[in-house]
C-alpha cells in the first residue's frame, strides 16, 4: 500500500539518530517491515517471481537533505547479509554523496547486519544526495550530523519510470549513473525506479500499479525482453501496449507519459524469436500501437523511438549501455521530458513519501 504522511522534519532519538523517512527518496511502497519495495506488496503475488525478487531491491532509493553547520552527515543502515556467508561479508559497497550532479564523496563498507557510515560535508547547505549501495538491499534506520543540523530536501516532481534491466541500471558502475538517475537529476525530479532486470515484459498487473501509484511524470522502457526470453509476436506486441497504456490511463488520464521504445539490441534486429518475430518488428509494433493512441486523442502520451538512441560502442554486452551509454540515454530522455515537467510542489504541503 502507498502510504501518505505530513512532510515535516523527524526530530532526533536520544542518541541524536534521526528518523530517514523524511529523507528518503525514489520510494514507491513499504512491506509489512516498513521496508521500501518497488511493487505494491499487497498486489505482489500476481507479478512474475522475478519481477517480486527484483522489486524487494531498493533500486533508485536515495537520501536527500539540507545542511546547517554540519562538517559530516552519518548513515546508519543494515544490510541484508546472511551470518554464516564469510563470501558477502568480505564484499565493499560504496556509499556516495552528490552534489549538484557532481559525486563529491564515496565511502565503501563491509556489509554487515547493522553498521554505519560517516561521509564528510563541504560547507554548503545542499541540497546534498546519498545514493547508498543497492546491491545488498541496505535498510536505512538513521541519520546523524556531525556538528550542525540536517533537514530533508524540498520535495520535487515525482517521476515514475518502468522499465527492465536496462532501466533498473545494468552495467552503469553507480546507482548515480543509471540513465533514469541521470535525467531525474537533470530535470530535478523525484525519480522513482521501477525497472525489474529479466522483467519489464508488459505485464498487465504492473501497469494497474502504476495505475494506482501517484506522480506527476510516467515513463515506460519494456519490450526488450519481449523477444526473449519471454517471446511475444508482433500482434502480441502490439494489443500488449495498448492494454499496459490503457490501464496505466485509468490512473493517470491526463499526466505526462513517455514510452521508449527498445533500444538497439545487434543480435535481436533481425533474428526471429520463436514465434517469428524480430525486435524491429516487436519495436514497429510497439511505436505503432502508442501512435495509434496519439492519434485517437491522447495529448499527453509521446513516444521516443529507442533505435537509434545507442549506437553498438555505447552496449557493453550487446544489450546493456555503458555509463556513456546510460548518460546519453538519461540526455535523451530528458530533452523529450523537459517541456511536460509540472512545477516543484509547495515544500510546505502534503509529501507523497510513503
Amino acid at each position: 500500500m502507498e502510504l501518505h504522511v505530513p512532510y515535516e522534519i523527524a526530530g532526533p532519538s536520544a542518541t541524536g539518530w534521526l528518523d530517514p523517512a523524511p529523507f528518503l527518496r525514489g520510494v514507491a511502497w513499504l512491506d509489512a517491515d516498513g521496508q521500501p519495495v518497488r511493487a505494491d506488496p499487497d498486489d505482489v503475488m500476481r507479478l512474475p517471481w522475478d519481477t517480486g525478487e527484483r522489486a524487494a531491491l531498493p533500486i533508485g532509493m536515495r537520501i536527500e537533505f539540507t545542511a546547517r553547520e554540519a562538517s559530516a552527515v552519518e548513515v546508519r543502515y543494515r544490510a541484508r547479509v546472511p551470518e554464516d556467508d564469510a563470501e558477502l561479508h568480505d564484499l565493499a559497497h560504496t556509499f556516495a554523496l552528490w552534489q549538484g550532479g557532481r559525486c563529491i564523496a564515496e565511502e565503501s563498507v563491509t556489509p554487515r547486519q547493522e553498521g554505519h557510515v560517516r561521509l564528510q560535508l563541504p560547507h554548503s547547505p545542499g541540497p546534498f544526495t546519498i545514493h547508498p549501495p543497492e546491491a545488498q538491499a541496505p535498510r536505512i534506520i538513521g541519520l546523524r550530523p556531525v556538528g550542525g543540523t540536517l533537514a530533508p530536501a524540498p520535495p520535487q516532481p515525482r517521476w515514475l519510470v518502468h522499465g527492465d534491466s536496462i532501466t533498473e541500471g545494468w552495467w552503469s558502475t553507480r546507482p548515480a549513473h543509471a540513465w533514469p538517475a541521470v535525467a531525474g537529476q537533470a530535470l530535478g525530479l523525484d525519480t522513482v525506479n521501477l525497472g525489474y532486470a529479466g522483467g519489464g515484459r508488459g505485464e498487465l498487473p504492473t501497469a494497474e500499479q502504476l495505475a494506482r501509484l501517484s506522480g506527476d511524470v510516467i515513463t515506460l522502457a519494456f519490450g526488450t525482453n519481449c523477444w526473449s526470453p519471454v517471446p511475444f509476436s508482433a500482434t502480441l506486441m502490439h494489443e500488449t501496449t495498448l492494454a499496459f497504456l490503457r490501464l496505466v490511463r485509468q490512473g493517470h488520464p491526463t499526466t505526462p507519459l513517455l514510452l521508449v521504445s527498445p533500444l538497439l539490441c545487434p543480435e535481436a534486429e533481425r533474428t526471429p524469436n520463436a514465434l517469428g518475430a524480430t525486435l524491429s518488428e516487436l519495436r514497429a509494433a510497439m511505436e505503432g500501437a502508442t501512435e495509434e493512441l496519439i492519434a485517437g486523442g491522447d495529448h499527453t502520451l509521446q513516444l521516443l523511438p529507442g533505435k537509434d538512441l545507442l549506437t553498438p560502442d555505447h552496449l557493453v554486452d550487446g544489450l546493456h549501455p555503458t555509463d556513456e551509454g546510460h548518460a546519453v540515454l538519461g540526455a535523451a530522455v530528458a530533452r523529450a521530458l523537459a517541456p511536460h515537467v509540472p512545477e516543484p510542489p509547495d515544500a510546505s504541503g502534503p509529501s507523497r513519501l510513503p
